[in-house]
């Protein structure tokens, strides 16, 4: 994006003037509005809380995208209501339309979900938030978008793009060992390590039947942030930006890596392995899921994104910045080998015994 056009976005994204040209629209005219969220990127967002005497609440977005992509996001709100799981649903216009088109944006009104984000100390309710991923996986299998929507799946290929990345690292080395800089001393310091994690993935990487995986409506950014359980205990889904048709161990693997990355829980493989067994009970996963799961989780994947930033930018970048992540990232390298050498030992009784454990499949799925 132009830094004119975000000039001008950002000034019709003011309080006021969305007040006047957007909540009318959804017949709340006389209702406060307030700023929540603004990102001036590429993909330009804003969130707004709109409000009156703060009993009727709503938000109301600004999305990134066309209307292709939401006509999507729409339909798979729609699909997961229907279906019984907990999401915020558009609310239409006073014309009947789903969306408001401004200026060249779009905009949307959902309910403002009251709550409290997931705590990730709290195993009981971690647990539980892998539980409704895997009924919003279980009912999404035979999804469909409405017509005019443009469908959002994935489009690279697992195998190869391991391969890409397994193979740059090791070209990464290679150019460490000339620069002979800060950054590349302490990776070559410890490539051992990070060679160890990635040629684990990339050597599983092979043996994955990808056409055997478990395809459904995924979320992709289940994280704590978007999980909001309210003053029942019962879990709200929102931030549908990222949702897609993709690998059910996609959006595991996002979900599980945000946790396992604290420090409190940091790459705590009994709690993962818990967190699978009872997802497992009600959406089951196969053996290529659980391999690819394995896969993505063990693979270093920050290191990786750091290597290749840093040497693909290393006349311009902050050199001292890099090494900080870097060093901060490779910190914890020990522990994650830990985790990968417990998830490769377990890895076929962990399919054996989920195999064999006992299904649930819950009442209210239509």
């Amino acid at each position: 994006m132009s830094k004119k056009v975000s000039d001008r976005n950002s000034k019709l994204l003011s309080e006021e003037n969305v007040r006047l040209n957007i909540l009318p629209y959804y017949g709340l005219d006389n209702y406060n509005i307030e700023q929540i969220k603004f990102k001036d990127s590429e993909k330009q967002r804003a969130v707004y809380k709109v409000s009156k005497n703060n009993n009727q609440e709503y938000c109301l977005k600004k999305v990134y995208y066309g209307i292709g992509e939401l006509l999507f996001t729409y339909s798979a709100v729609e699909w997961w209501n229907k279906k019984g799981v907990n999401v915020p649903i558009f609310i239409p216009t006073v014309s009947g339309g789903r969306f408001i088109s401004y200026e060249n944006m779009l905009f949307i009104l959902t309910p403002w979900i009251k709550g409290t984000k997931l705590n990730y100390d709290n195993l009981d309710s971690f647990i539980e938030s892998g539980n409704n991923l895997s009924f919003m996986h279980k009912v999404g299998h035979n999804f469909t978008s409405i017509t005019g929507s443009t469908l959002k799946h994935q489009s690279s290929n697992p195998l190869k793009s391991i391969t890409k990345r397994h193979l740059t690292l090791i070209n990464y080395f290679n150019s460490a060992l000339l620069l002979e800089d800060n950054f590349s001393k302490l990776y070559v310091k410890l490539f051992d390590k990070i060679l160890q994690l990635s040629s684990m993935a990339y050597k599983i990487s092979s043996t994955i039947n990808y056409s055997n995986l478990t395809i459904s409506l995924c979320h992709m950014d289940y994280v704590n942030k978007n999980i909001i359980f309210d003053n029942n205990n019962q879990i709200w889904v929102i931030d549908f930006d990222n949702c897609k048709l993709t690998p059910v161990a996609n959006d595991i693997c996002h979900s599980l890596r945000r946790y396992l990355k604290r420090s409190s829980t940091l790459w705590n493989y009994n709690t993962a392995r818990l967190w699978l067994e009872i997802y497992n009970r009600t959406n089951p996963l196969n053996y290529d899921d659980i391999k690819l799961i394995y896969m993505s989780l063990i693979f270093p994947q920050k290191i990786w994104k750091l290597t290749r930033d840093y040497y693909k930018n290393y006349k311009k970048c902050n050199k001292n910045a890099f090494s900080h992540l870097l060093e901060q990232s490779l910190a914890t390298i020990d522990t994650k080998i830990a985790f990968a050498l417990n998830f490769e030992l377990d890895l076929e009784h962990m399919v054996s015994e989920f195999n064999n454990s006992p299904k649930f499949y819950c009442s209210f799925e239509e």
